[in-house]
């Protein structure tokens, strides 16, 4: 977040095409918000990058508000510029350049609001999240358009190493952006200006920690795959599917044990004669104490 400071007066000129009289840079207090972006959100969602650049369009002029309550005393601020904007250095989880809504915001000076500006400047009052409608919302396995008809990927699993996500496209409206305590999208805030050496340093520890996630990414994958290979030595039913279903909501050092229970099981033949017993609850394979689905 900006330090805060008079609007200049491209600021002023934008921010008067909305208020219904001229106002001064000493009745306005701006600062900057990320809206949305192209990273994969909690629900396993993400915008795509032509969704994003029309969303700066969209929510020019659009209320913020709190807890997406749309009543009029929750009115507190209002967009009055946004552009999408990228930023080279950090790559998404899905593997695009990151690409954002970056959008300035006003709210008029009023000793109502003294502490809440003092929130925003302190940091407290930070993260925020979007509401909006959109035409599309497609699969990233298959393409599929879940608004129009299913498909049997489930987001949030793995699919051949790759992570199903809904990818919203063609918005076709902006409601309101709010001030919630845990947003969808983890960098979606307000932001602050950075020195130049500051920026610097930002963007070279994103490109380390996207290699570093770029390298646990093909650790997961190559593991993965050595559990599928072990388990088809004796399981036909041990499918790339139902191990990556199984295996999707364990961390590395959880794989590297369950790989190693699988040779262990592998080479005592014990998945074998549970698979052959008569006894239907034993043939659904508890491995290592981890659950596998038929």
């Amino acid at each position: 977040m900006e330090n805060t400071q008079t609007a200049g007066s491209r600021d002023m000129e934008l921010i008067n095409r909305l208020a219904r009289r001229k106002l001064s840079p000493e009745e306005v207090y701006t600062f900057p918000v990320v809206l949305c972006d192209n990273e994969t959100d909690r629900d396993f969602e993400r915008f795509s990058i032509p969704a994003l650049e029309r969303l700066a369009e969209l929510f020019v002029g659009k209320t913020g508000i709190f807890d997406h309550d749309p009543k009029g005393r929750n009115q507190t601020a209002r967009i009055y510029s946004a552009e999408l904007v990228s930023d080279p250095g950090h790559t998404t989880r899905s593997g695009e350049v990151y690409h954002c809504v970056r959008a300035k915001a006003y709210m008029m000076r009023t000793r109502s609001n003294e502490d809440f500006i003092r929130e925003i400047d302190g940091g407290i009052k930070k993260e925020v999240s979007v509401s909006c409608s959109a035409a599309k919302k497609v699969c990233s396995i298959c393409g599929a358009d879940k608004r129009r008809k299913g498909c049997n990927h489930v987001k949030g699993r793995m699919y051949g190493g790759r992570l199903c996500e809904n990818i919203i496209g063609e918005p076709t409206d902006a409601y309101e952006w709010s001030f919630v305590a845990v947003p969808a999208q983890p960098a979606a805030g307000i932001t602050k200006a950075l020195a130049d050496g500051r920026e610097t340093e930002i963007k070279a520890l994103r490109r380390e920690l996207t290699e570093q996630r770029a390298e646990i990414d093909k650790a997961r994958a190559d593991l993965i795959a050595e559990i599928v290979r072990l388990g088809q030595f004796c399981v036909p039913a041990y499918t790339a599917e139902a191990v990556n279903a199984l295996c999707a909501g364990m961390t590395v050092d959880e794989l590297l044990t369950f790989k190693e229970q699988t040779r262990k099981l592998v080479k005592t033949a014990r998945i074998n004669s549970v698979l052959q017993s008569g006894d239907e609850a034993a043939r659904k394979p508890v491995i290592g104490g981890f659950k596998l689905k038929k």
